[in-house]
Protein backbone atom coordinates (compact mmCIF):
# COMPACT_ATOMS: atom_id res chain seq x y z
CA UNK A 1 0.00 0.00 0.00
CA UNK A 2 1.64 3.16 -1.24
CA UNK A 3 1.39 6.32 0.82
CA UNK A 4 1.27 9.45 -1.29
CA UNK A 5 1.86 13.04 -0.34
CA UNK A 6 -0.87 15.53 -1.15
CA UNK A 7 1.03 16.78 -4.18
CA UNK A 8 1.60 13.32 -5.65
CA UNK A 9 -2.00 12.25 -5.07
CA UNK A 10 -3.35 15.48 -6.55
CA UNK A 11 -1.15 15.01 -9.62
CA UNK A 12 -2.20 11.36 -10.04
CA UNK A 13 -5.86 12.34 -9.84
CA UNK A 14 -5.43 15.43 -12.06
CA UNK A 15 -6.79 17.80 -9.44
CA UNK A 16 -5.24 20.76 -7.69
CA UNK A 17 -3.68 20.49 -4.26
CA UNK A 18 -6.06 23.19 -3.04
CA UNK A 19 -9.01 21.13 -4.32
CA UNK A 20 -7.78 18.15 -2.35
CA UNK A 21 -7.37 20.31 0.75
CA UNK A 22 -10.89 21.63 0.23
CA UNK A 23 -12.27 18.10 -0.01
CA UNK A 24 -10.44 17.29 3.19
CA UNK A 25 -11.96 20.32 4.98
CA UNK A 26 -15.39 19.19 3.75
CA UNK A 27 -14.76 15.74 5.22
CA UNK A 28 -14.91 13.99 1.84
CA UNK A 29 -11.40 12.56 2.01
CA UNK A 30 -8.89 12.15 4.81
CA UNK A 31 -5.18 11.46 4.89
CA UNK A 32 -4.30 8.06 6.30
CA UNK A 33 -1.80 9.76 8.57
CA UNK A 34 0.57 12.67 8.89
CA UNK A 35 4.32 12.52 9.09
CA UNK A 36 6.16 13.92 12.11
CA UNK A 37 6.73 17.08 10.07
CA UNK A 38 3.00 17.38 9.33
CA UNK A 39 2.90 16.15 5.73
CA UNK A 40 -0.34 14.46 4.78
CA UNK A 41 0.00 10.89 3.54
CA UNK A 42 -2.84 9.30 1.59
CA UNK A 43 -3.50 5.65 0.81
CA UNK A 44 -5.41 3.86 -1.94
CA UNK A 45 -8.68 4.49 -0.07
CA UNK A 46 -8.24 8.22 -0.66
CA UNK A 47 -7.62 7.57 -4.34
CA UNK A 48 -10.83 5.52 -4.55
CA UNK A 49 -12.81 8.25 -2.76
CA UNK A 50 -11.46 10.90 -5.11
CA UNK A 51 -12.48 8.78 -8.12
CA UNK A 52 -15.94 8.41 -6.57
CA UNK A 53 -16.18 12.18 -6.01
CA UNK A 54 -15.17 12.97 -9.58
CA UNK A 55 -17.58 10.43 -11.08
CA UNK A 56 -20.45 11.71 -8.93
CA UNK A 57 -19.69 15.30 -9.92
CA UNK A 58 -19.65 14.25 -13.58
CA UNK A 59 -23.20 13.01 -13.07
CA UNK A 60 -24.17 16.42 -11.70
CA UNK A 61 -24.12 15.75 -7.96
CA UNK A 62 -23.13 18.67 -5.73
CA UNK A 63 -20.50 18.19 -3.04
CA UNK A 64 -23.24 18.01 -0.40
CA UNK A 65 -24.90 15.24 -2.39
CA UNK A 66 -21.53 13.56 -2.92
CA UNK A 67 -21.02 13.61 0.83
CA UNK A 68 -24.37 11.85 1.30
CA UNK A 69 -23.50 9.28 -1.35
CA UNK A 70 -20.11 8.63 0.22
CA UNK A 71 -21.76 8.16 3.59
CA UNK A 72 -24.18 5.65 2.07
CA UNK A 73 -21.35 3.91 0.24
CA UNK A 74 -19.48 3.57 3.54
CA UNK A 75 -22.47 1.59 4.91
CA UNK A 76 -22.80 -1.33 2.45
CA UNK A 77 -25.47 -3.08 4.52
CA UNK A 78 -27.95 -0.20 4.24
CA UNK A 79 -30.92 -0.16 1.91
CA UNK A 80 -30.29 1.31 -1.54
CA UNK A 81 -33.62 3.19 -1.36
CA UNK A 82 -31.96 6.43 -0.28
CA UNK A 83 -29.41 6.20 -3.09
CA UNK A 84 -32.20 5.65 -5.61
CA UNK A 85 -34.11 8.63 -4.21
CA UNK A 86 -31.03 10.85 -4.55
CA UNK A 87 -30.65 9.68 -8.15
CA UNK A 88 -34.33 10.39 -8.88
CA UNK A 89 -34.01 13.90 -7.44
CA UNK A 90 -30.89 14.52 -9.52
CA UNK A 91 -32.68 13.33 -12.67
CA UNK A 92 -35.56 15.74 -11.97
CA UNK A 93 -33.06 18.55 -11.44
CA UNK A 94 -31.30 17.73 -14.71
CA UNK A 95 -34.62 17.62 -16.59
CA UNK A 96 -35.53 21.05 -15.19
CA UNK A 97 -32.16 22.45 -16.25
CA UNK A 98 -32.60 20.97 -19.73
CA UNK A 99 -36.01 22.65 -20.06
CA UNK A 100 -34.50 25.95 -18.88
CA UNK A 101 -31.65 25.63 -21.36
CA UNK A 102 -34.11 24.87 -24.18
CA UNK A 103 -36.10 28.01 -23.31
CA UNK A 104 -32.89 30.05 -23.21
CA UNK A 105 -31.80 28.61 -26.57
CA UNK A 106 -35.17 29.40 -28.15
CA UNK A 107 -35.18 32.97 -26.82
CA UNK A 108 -31.61 33.64 -27.91
CA UNK A 109 -32.20 32.03 -31.31
CA UNK A 110 -35.20 34.30 -31.89
CA UNK A 111 -33.18 37.37 -30.95
CA UNK A 112 -30.22 36.26 -33.05
CA UNK A 113 -32.46 35.77 -36.09
CA UNK A 114 -33.74 39.36 -35.71
CA UNK A 115 -30.26 40.88 -35.37
CA UNK A 116 -29.09 42.57 -38.58
CA UNK A 117 -25.49 41.61 -37.81
CA UNK A 118 -22.93 43.26 -40.08
CA UNK A 119 -25.68 45.26 -41.85
CA UNK A 120 -26.76 47.13 -38.73
CA UNK A 121 -25.46 49.02 -35.74
CA UNK A 122 -25.40 47.98 -32.10
CA UNK A 123 -28.19 50.49 -31.49
CA UNK A 124 -30.40 48.38 -33.77
CA UNK A 125 -29.41 45.05 -32.27
CA UNK A 126 -32.39 43.29 -30.63
CA UNK A 127 -30.03 41.16 -28.53
CA UNK A 128 -28.54 44.22 -26.85
CA UNK A 129 -31.98 45.84 -26.59
CA UNK A 130 -33.34 42.76 -24.80
CA UNK A 131 -30.38 42.73 -22.43
CA UNK A 132 -30.68 46.45 -21.72
CA UNK A 133 -34.45 46.64 -21.42
CA UNK A 134 -35.67 43.10 -20.94
CA UNK A 135 -38.42 41.67 -23.04
CA UNK A 136 -36.83 38.47 -24.31
CA UNK A 137 -39.07 35.45 -24.69
CA UNK A 138 -37.11 33.69 -21.95
CA UNK A 139 -37.60 36.51 -19.48
CA UNK A 140 -41.26 37.01 -20.39
CA UNK A 141 -41.84 33.34 -19.65
CA UNK A 142 -40.96 34.08 -16.04
CA UNK A 143 -38.01 31.71 -16.06
CA UNK A 144 -35.12 34.18 -15.89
Amino acid sequence: MENLTIGKLAKQMSIGVETLRYYERRGLVEPQRRTSSGYRLYDNGARRRLRFIRRAQTLGFSLDEVSELLSLSDRPGESAAEVKQLAREKIKDIETRIRDLERMKTALSELEAQCPGHAGTTAECPILTALNQGGSAYEEGGEA
